[in-house]
Parts: C-alpha cells; structure tokens; sequence
C-alpha cells in the first residue's frame, strides 16, 4: 500500500515540477556580438570556470598562452555593444547569469571586463 501511495505521489509531483521550471523568471542577458563559441553554448554554461581555470593554470604556471580559449576572447564576443562590458550592468553577459545563479565572479578583481579593441578605437590618436 506505501508503494502505491508514494508512486501516486511521484506522479503528481513530476508534471508540477516542470511546470514550476517552465514558469521560472528567465534572465535577462546581453550576449555582445555572441555567435559561435569555442564550444557548445550547454557546454560553455555548465564548464566554463573550468575552461578558464584550466587556462590560468596553464598562463601562470607553465607561460602557456593561447587564444583560443583566453578570457579576452570571451570578453571581445560578449561585452555589450551598449558599453563594450561584460560588467557594467545587471544585463551584461557575465553579471547577469552570475546574478541569476548567485555565484561571484572574481575573475574581474585583476582582469579588465571591458573590450579592448573598443578602447583602443576609442583612444587612438
């Protein structure tokens, strides 16, 4: 009789889940330029601390260095073409997913979240 009891409740709980997830407030997100990844976009939200992690590492402890997979890149796609950041508002690429998620980002304690070809642009003589 519990097995029966605790299958009917599974089965009432199951559709009211998805239908919670389905109505769940969705971000608001500035994704830049966006475009094609280096990676599938699933894949990019669920590893990239990974990815970049690993990128660190490989810079700071072995004075490897590649594109490809670099923070700057990532902040050349995405930064807003509002304000050239990844940073400067509750909608820009970074913030707005690390808010959501509530995790913080402390890549831009030491790294710039701005594009640098805008400021170059910007700044050029």
């Amino acid at each position: 009789m519990k097995k029966l009891f605790f299958s009917v409740l599974l089965c009432l709980c199951i559709p009211m889940a998805w239908a919670a997830d389905a109505t769940a407030p969705k971000h608001k997100l500035d994704i830049g330029r966006g475009g094609e990844c280096v990676k599938d976009p699933q894949w990019m939200r669920k590893n990239h601390m990974h990815l970049l992690k690993h990128e660190r590492d490989d810079a700071v402890r072995k004075g490897l260095r590649t594109e490809k997979h670099s923070l700057k890149n990532c902040i050349e796609c995405h930064a807003s073409t509002k304000d050239d950041s990844v940073i400067a508002r509750e909608d820009s690429f970074c913030v707005s997913c690390h808010s959501y998620e509530a995790v913080k980002i402390d890549c831009f304690e030491c790294h710039s979240g701005t594009r640098k070809s805008a400021w170059l642009q910007r700044n050029a003589k």
